[in-house]
């Protein structure tokens, strides 16, 4: 079974270098590394490293002149050759044997479509004390109306079901993109915020399963710096796509009595601060994050709007455009 990493990237240095060394010394037998690259100008160091992989036929190297996590997945799911796509970060360190980890579920289980692997939060880690391991979720993690407040994928210690996985961590067989025609929603600007979460809901159409494996296990770095788009985070741009995301997602894949919890509890967590959350709740944060809350809704409701005319998929639009 051959495998396809793909590494979207963007502004990255050092830690991508070091995020491809990782993959690279990796002992599975059967892969390949594609690196979908939207920094326009690296540093110097990077670009030989770069080069010098592509060169060597040790990666496959893209560069894109556009900024979009979910363009950059489609983008490499077009390309990739393997009958798995594992979707990794660029800033995250590796174990030996994680590729096989994530393979060896598709081996055994046939009904697996999507293996979630474990993440290690470099802050959690140290902010946890090391009380941070459960066995199993909660039942409501598996319920989507509310799943996003009980899922955190760094506590379950036990391979189990679940709904969805996490973007840095994550891989699909290639028929869900082929077969079924699914495909990352560029309508998820900023972080591209629950991008990973719209897909794997619209992935249950496929009756496959999301299989998490705590064995398939990495470390995410959480650099401050670079990452998968070109909004600084504390822009109001990026704060209202913020909102924006997690109400397009509800609003494309929720009932509405889901829709109505999951807004509920959005706006109790990420807005009134409360736990899990733990925000500021002076009360100028939160009139401004409410703001960004209806401005987000409001964007969000003109995304649908629109969609009725386009989808929206303009990255992979332009990239049929200019391979035809």
């Amino acid at each position: 079974m051959m495998l396809s990493v793909a590494i979207p990237t963007y502004n990255r240095e050092q830690p991508l270098r070091e995020t491809l060394a990782d993959v690279i010394k990796q002992d599975y037998p059967n892969f390949e590394v594609l690196v979908i690259d939207q920094t326009p100008t690296h540093e110097a160091a990077t670009q030989v490293y770069l080069e010098e992989l592509a060169n060597a036929g040790k990666i496959r190297w893209f560069r894109v002149d556009w900024a979009s996590l979910p363009g950059a997945r489609n983008y490499a799911a077009r390309r990739a050759i393997g009958d798995i796509i594992l979707f990794i970060d660029d800033d995250v360190q590796l174990p030996d044997g994680f590729l096989a980890a994530h393979a060896r579920n598709y081996l055994e289980k046939p009904e697996v479509g999507c293996v979630a692997g474990r993440v290690f939060d470099r802050m959690k880690l140290e902010d946890s004390g090391g009380n941070y391991e459960i066995e199993y979720l909660p039942p409501e993690a598996m319920d989507a109306g509310i799943a996003w407040y009980f899922i955190d994928l760094v506590h379950a210690v036990k391979p189990q079901e679940v709904l969805s996985a996490r973007g840095c961590n994550m891989s699909f067989r290639k028929q869900i993109f082929t077969e079924f025609g699914l495909s990352f929603d560029e309508r998820f600007a900023g972080s591209a915020v629950r991008e990973e979460s719209d897909f794997c809901l619209r992935l249950r159409s496929t009756n496959f399963k999301i299989w998490y494996d705590p064995k398939a296990h990495l470390v995410h770095l959480g650099e401050a710096s670079g990452g998968c788009h070109d909004i600084g985070t504390r822009s109001i741009e990026y704060q209202v796509t913020f909102y924006h995301n997690h109400f397009l997602m509800g609003l494309k894949n929720l009932t509405a009595l889901q829709c109505l919890r999951f807004f509920a509890k959005l706006f109790d967590c990420h807005v009134l601060g409360n736990p899990p959350c733990n925000k500021s709740r002076s009360s100028v944060k939160i009139i401004t994050r409410f703001n960004f809350y209806i401005l987000g809704f409001l964007s969000a409701l003109n995304t649908l709007i629109q969609s009725l005319w386009n989808d929206g998929q303009i990255y992979s639009r332009q990239d049929k455009i200019n391979n035809k």
